[in-house]
């Protein structure tokens, strides 16, 4: 029996775990790290609250049997990703990084690319005064000292103070529409779109929007990949590192 372990609640580790469940001589156990309130539950078991750092997962690795781990998280989630790390390092388990590719700009995308969400804050107030904030709920602190603008938030769960004063929540799950969004954007009569570099097809719609409405797009960058471990853009591409890793996972 090869025990493999799949972090994340993305759509991605939602998929590799039902394209693993039910094969002959496999188990999966999915983590989540219960974030969000009423997240969209993978197939098979589910382990909820994550370990307590490096050492609480190099620990569960041991107590588990885990034969190999998929890091399936949020491209933003870079302290799972180094507790993945340190924690299959020290416990001798395989280890790879399923990450879906970052987006790439087309013509007439008005792009802005920045290091980090401080540095979204110090770039908006030069471009305009209503602010679409899809970086998630956590990341509302950091806008908290800009008065002067107004901010339509969205977000899965309510966000917690502090946050910025002149603030709209929507909450709200995708995917999205291109339709959807330009409507959104039209009725709150946005100046700029705020967004983190997350990827995939779930959320590309309001780029889509902002394109068609010439609006700017502020966007922060990923966090590094870590050096010398192996990765995968897709679930087709995970499964195909699976088969050479742990040759009962076919």
């Amino acid at each position: 029996m090869v025990n493999i372990l799949v972090l994340g609640g993305t759509d991605e580790a939602r998929r590799l775990a039902a394209a693993l469940a039910g094969r002959v001589g496999t188990h999966v156990v999915s983590s989540l790290a219960g974030r969000v309130r009423d997240p969209k539950l993978p197939v098979g078991e589910v382990h909820e609250g994550g370990f307590g750092g490096p050492g609480g997962l190099q620990a569960w690795i041991g107590e588990r049997r885990i034969d190999v781990v998929v890091d399936a998280t949020h491209p933003f989630a870079a302290r799972m990703t180094a507790s993945a790390v340190e924690a299959t390092g020290r416990a001798g388990v395989p280890l790879l990084i399923l990450r879906r590719p970052g987006w790439q700009a087309a013509p007439g995308d008005d792009w802005r690319w920045v290091p980090s969400l401080a540095a979204a804050a110090e770039l908006l107030p030069a471009l305009g005064e209503r602010v679409f904030l899809t970086t998630g709920r956590r990341s509302l602190p950091v806008f908290a000292g800009l008065d002067g603008l107004w901010f339509l938030a969205r977000s899965v769960d309510p966000p917690e103070p502090p946050a910025p004063r002149r603030l709209e929540v929507l909450l709200s799950r995708g995917p999205f529409t291109v339709r959807g969004e330009l409507a959104l954007m039209r009725h709150y009569r946005v100046d700029m779109l705020v967004t983190k570099d997350s990827g995939g097809e779930m959320t590309t719609a309001k780029l889509l929007a902002a394109r068609d409405l010439g609006l700017p797009v502020v966007i922060v960058r990923r966090p590094p990949h870590p050096g010398g471990v192996p990765s995968a853009g897709t679930v087709e591409e995970a499964l195909t590192w699976l088969e050479g890793t742990v040759g009962h996972v076919r």
